[in-house]
């Protein structure tokens, strides 16, 4: 068991160093130049601008070979230091992440958890319920196959402009400053509804096909005919398959994570919401390299912390892989 974590282990840390080294690399192919964005916002004399420029190279350490700053980036990563902000200067970056973090994680693990969830249990109830399968099957592939940001747009059109009864725009209203009460609390959730649901809906689709499908060939499997020869119980028959069907979707989280991540990043545009997304989109207008290193940093992280977590999980759940690892040792 030990060995098998341990070639995940590398596998994962092998996997986060190529990717931020590539999150590190992107930005510095994009077109402009922090320095001379931060240049531009101010009305600065001629003389003053080298001066100026002198200033920012050093504080974002642009003063040194490219291959120093990519050492000295990896040196201040495990310091937990990711720079200074462009677009918000002198804010430090992770101050700027740790602000939006919360929004983001707010609307991400419940949608995650709760599609997952509330998808498999449909889709397997909807698979033994012809009137149910013939309504979830259009719907569950119109819904999987909806983009995230479309679906959040017909969202806030309909539940926001049309009915009113939701905001379209913020994390909290913006008459409020943020404090703790149950005011502030329901203000946040009245603001959290529409982009969480627009992600919970689009998994739930995908999460409900998924399972209904892998039912029904469970129940076609040779196990299943032979349990029901023998006269076992059609709710015992129904256990095995869905308890069957359930590894292929804990298989199938790990593999979506990236695709959430992405969703999330459209959803908070379309809503403005104040999470990492929405960071992202204001980093790369701003050119700012060390915002957009910096979230995509975190995205990396989270992405490969959940699918370590689902490995686990597959380990927990699948006892046939234990054997493996048993044997194996």
């Amino acid at each position: 068991m030990w060995r098998y974590l341990g070639r995940k282990f590398t596998i994962y840390v092998l996997t986060f160093f190529l990717a931020v080294t590539i999150d590190w690399v992107i930005p510095r192919f994009m077109p402009g130049n922090p320095v001379q964005t931060m240049l531009s916002r101010a009305a600065l004399r001629a003389e003053a601008v080298e001066v100026m420029r002198g200033y920012y190279l050093k504080a974002f350490g642009l003063d040194v070979p490219i291959w120093q700053q990519y050492l000295n980036f990896w040196k201040a990563v495990f310091r937990g230091d990711l720079g200074i902000s462009v677009y918000l200067f002198p804010k430090p970056v992770m101050k700027v992440i740790a602000e939006a973090i919360p929004y983001t994680l707010a609307i991400l693990v419940p949608a995650i958890l709760l599609s997952w969830l509330a998808g498999n249990k449909f889709g397997a109830f909807a698979a033994r319920r012809k009137w149910l399968d013939s309504t979830l099957l259009p719907l569950g592939y119109f819904l999987t196959a909806t983009p995230y940001m479309w679906l959040g747009i017909l969202l806030a059109w309909g539940f926001g402009v049309a009915l009113g009864w939701f905001p379209i725009a913020g994390g909290y209203s913006f008459a409020m400053t943020p404090h703790f009460s149950w005011k502030f609390v329901l203000d946040l959730l009245w603001h959290w509804f529409l982009p969480f649901a627009s992600l919970f809906l689009v998994m739930f689709g995908g999460w409900a096909i998924g399972m209904r499908n892998m039912i029904i060939y469970e129940l076609e499997a040779d196990y299943a005919q032979y349990l029901e020869s023998l006269g076992a119980p059609r709710r015992l028959i129904r256990n095995y398959a869905f308890h069957n069907a359930l590894l292929p979707q804990i298989t199938g989280l790990a593999l979506q994570m990236g695709t959430i991540a992405a969703g999330a990043v459209v959803t908070e545009t379309v809503f403005s919401y104040p999470g990492i997304g929405s960071l992202i989109v204001q980093a790369i207008q701003n050119q700012d390299y060390f915002l957009i290193q910096g979230c995509f940093l975190f995205i990396i992280i989270g992405v490969l912390l959940a699918n370590f977590l689902v490995d686990i999980a597959y380990l927990i759940v699948d006892p046939r892989t234990r054997r493996g690892m048993l044997g194996e040792t």
